[in-house]
């Protein structure tokens, strides 16, 4: 079977496909799954990129969708012939999350889904949703159920009231749908009118070119009668945060899933307080949560938005594309 690589230097041009033989046969409570698709997160990018520190000869990708192939000794939850999709911290089952910094993230510490093959336990591993494809279901287990939890679990917005997501990515497309989906109210930003009009017409209430008015917050504060919104999925960091605690109401609730700007900013910690604001980090979720996932994609009908599709040997210009800010919503890779 193929699999992709990452060399020394880690760079994109540095990418290697290689040929490693038959696929291992799985042991006691292991699987072995045919990857169909997968899709690219941030987090990838900087692996590939070597943002993040990893082995050379790692097998990056932390999102797969496949089948079911052979299972071994014990295996109870899952047959042949079953889909599946992975889970990004296999280690977090339920409760409280792991340290992220330590746990094991497929793609990252241990060998990911770059491959055609892979033979894993099953608790790296849920069901795919029935209603779904198998390039479509591989973009759920990073950027779906980050979204998912962070609009669903942490943003404490109900019904009716309003939530204000940030840019065109995976996770702010997902978090449009999923508000839509619970009767919220959404405000999105981009910088690309092009953009503003797919979002309308993905049900987005009010939309924000952030060119157009760099001092968004204001604008959210017009659009909402001054009050400001109940809560902001905020990717952006650095260049984002200020205006974000600026746009959230009194006792809003800001869920911050990234830091696509940079990772450092001065607080206004008077604002904060005065504000009574919650700002919660996320980094995806349990086991549990992204079952939960998959049944709110079944009962929802919501699909995921897939820009462009790659095959696998053009990787390297999967990531270039990603580099470039171009997509709306997810990146497929199919094997």
């Amino acid at each position: 079977m193929k699999v992709v690589q990452i060399a020394k230097p880690a760079t994109i041009a540095t990418l290697r496909t290689v040929d490693v033989g038959e696929p291992r046969r799985p042991g006691q409570g292991e699987m072995l799954v045919r990857v169909v698709a997968s899709s690219l997160n941030f987090h990838d990018l900087r692996i590939v990129t070597g943002g993040l520190p990893a082995a050379e000869g790692i097998v990056p990708l932390g999102d797969a969708a496949g089948e079911v192939i052979e299972v071994g000794e014990g295996v109870r939850e899952f047959s042949v012939g079953d889909t599946v999709i992975s889970v990004f911290m296999p280690e977090w089952v339920d409760g409280r999350s792991p340290d992220p910094m330590t746990t094991i993230m497929p793609g990252d510490r241990v060998d990911g889904f770059a491959a055609e093959y892979v033979t894993m336990p099953t608790g790296y591993f849920t069901r795919a949703p029935r209603n779904l494809s198998l390039p479509e279901a591989a973009t759920l287990p990073t950027a779906g159920v980050t979204a998912w939890r962070a609009v669903v679990d942490e943003s404490e917005v109900k019904p009716g009231g309003t939530l204000l997501v940030l840019g065109t990515g995976g996770v702010s497309i997902f978090a449009l749908q999923i508000a839509k989906a619970m009767g919220m109210k959404v405000i999105a930003t981009s910088s690309s009118d092009a953009k503003l009009e797919r979002l309308t017409r993905m049900g987005a209430d009010h939309v924000i070119n952030y060119r157009t008015f760099p001092d968004w917050s204001k604008e959210v504060l017009r659009l909402t009668d001054g009050i400001g919104v109940d809560a902001i999925i905020e990717v952006g960091g650095a260049s984002t945060i200020l205006e974000s605690i600026q746009a959230v109401r009194v006792q809003g609730v800001i869920v911050v899933i990234g830091a696509l700007s940079g990772r450092e900013a001065p607080l206004p910690i008077s604002t904060i307080f005065s504000k009574q604001m919650k700002i919660k980090g996320v980094v995806v979720a349990s086991r549990r949560q992204q079952t939960e996932f998959v049944a709110g994609i079944e009962a929802t009908g919501i699909k995921p938005v897939i820009s462009h599709s790659f095959a696998l040997a053009d990787i390297a210009d999967a990531f270039r594309f990603q580099e470039s800010g171009s997509h709306f919503g997810k990146i497929s890779v199919t094997m």
